[in-house]
């Protein structure tokens, strides 16, 4: 019985250092000197300096112009880069923390229509997964839900909290429709033959989502009845509160989203995904519907198609003038969420100019997600959410963070794994 009370002592006593303490209210005014500015719109100042007071920037221009009197600390990061907080859209981040464990894993809810199932409530802010973004500057994301014909709601959250309330940056932006393909696998396992062969069930399936919506929409412009949960969560969709966010690959598919988008009278839609979406960039950016790409560091998804598709989908989306970020969605998303910096490294190189694969993951993101006014460029007025880099931060071995902040709070970039790192760093260095 002793044995076990120590055990438990010691679990409790481990979980408690792991957990990360949210930094404190920003106190005295800020200001970072010297650094190549990365504005996050395309603009780059150099020998740039950002200013910041109450959580808020009050400053953003030329080193020589401002007044350091006005501040309390300056932070000297000549030579280094200073960029936006990177958002990322689309992601299970606080959904999931172990896999193998069912108790914590809350992506996916029972049923098919469900867009009154709400992300944000479920979302762990002391997640030690989330707390692993910030070292690479991920420092907000778009928490969604998976499974099911429509998945349910998403919110945008900030990645240093001590609960879901205080994450919030916008509540509810969105719900999450899962298009059908109108092609299919055979699987051989089930008597099938294997290959790609036309669904005959993708009328069927789409018809189930027009009867839903359709009733949704009539629920709300006829005479009192009886609550419906499922139905009052699309309101937004027909109002414009709210995005619908259609996850769809094939260009066909995109296609007929979009008639299905402006028939049933939906205001705002965005892609996610989109593998074909250069098939129909003409048609996508003449609606403006962005489209929020799969990572480039995957298999395409068809045969004949150009190995290289996927690294290059977002230089051919952006010469057509289609607004674009990026979906870390897949194998091991949580994981590899951090890895969102260097996914726009990668589209960098085939071919998206380099400030523009910044914007990606700052203005755009915050753009599609509708939390532009207060994040994703560095401008007075907005959050002071930020960081600075030892280098270029979209190159995996110069995007070295010394200073992140979070509406003004210095955050801490020490994780579980970077405290790994340092043990066996000693460990080595003792051999």
């Amino acid at each position: 019985m002793k044995n076990t009370i120590q055990l438990i002592i010691i679990m409790f006593a481990t979980i408690a250092v792991a957990q990360q303490t949210p930094a404190s209210p920003q106190k005295e005014a800020i200001l970072i000197t010297g650094a190549t500015t990365h504005i996050g719109n395309g603009t780059v100042i150099e020998n740039g300096a950002v200013g910041f007071k109450d959580g808020k920037i009050t400053f953003v221009g030329k080193t020589s112009e401002v007044n350091n009197s006005e501040y309390n600390k300056v932070i000297d990061a000549s030579g280094k880069h200073i960029y936006p907080g990177f958002i990322t859209l689309n992601a299970t981040l606080g959904l999931v923390e172990i896999d193998a464990v069912r108790a914590t894993d809350d992506e996916d809810e029972v049923g098919s229509l469900l867009p009154h199932i709400r992300s944000l409530i479920a979302y762990n802010a002391e997640s030690k997964i989330v707390e692993s973004m910030r070292p690479n500057g991920v420092l907000m994301g778009q928490i969604t839900p998976r499974g099911g014909r429509i998945s349910g709601t998403s919110s945008v959250v900030q990645f240093d909290a001590w609960n879901w309330e205080d994450a919030a940056i916008k509540v509810d932006d969105a719900i999450h429709l899962n298009w059908p393909n109108s092609l299919k696998r055979g699987r051989p396992w089930r008597g099938e033959e294997p290959g790609l062969k036309p669904n005959d069930k993708y009328k069927d399936e789409i018809d189930e989502v027009v009867t839903f919506l359709s009733e949704a929409k009539a629920y709300f412009s006829g005479d009192e009845k009886p609550r419906n949960l499922p139905y009052e969560a699309t309101e937004g969709l027909f109002d414009g509160s709210k995005k619908l966010y259609v996850h769809v690959d094939g260009a066909r598919e995109i296609t007929d989203a979009i008639n299905f988008v402006e028939k049933i009278g939906i205001q705002k839609m965005v892609v996610v995904g989109g593998d074909q979406a250069d098939e129909v960039s003409n048609l996508l950016a003449s609606k403006n519907i962005p489209v929020v790409i799969q990572r480039p560091h995957r298999l395409p998804t068809s045969n004949d198609e150009n190995i290289k598709h996927t690294f290059m989908l977002a230089s051919l989306l952006d010469k057509a003038g289609v607004l674009t970020s990026i979906d870390p969605s897949g194998r091991m998303e949580r994981m590899n969420t951090r890895n969102l910096p260097f996914y726009a490294g990668s589209f960098a190189a085939y071919g998206v100019p380099k400030e523009k694969a910044v914007q990606m993951i700052t203005e755009n993101a915050a753009k599609i997600c509708g939390v532009d006014d207060i994040v994703g460029t560095l401008a007075t007025g907005k959050d002071a959410t930020l960081f600075i880099s030892e280098g270029d931060a979209l190159d995996m071995r110069t995007n070295v963070l010394s200073d992140a902040f979070i509406q003004g709070r210095a955050i801490s970039l020490e994780t579980h794994q970077t405290e790994l790192w340092h043990r066996y760093s000693d460990k080595y260095k003792q051999q």
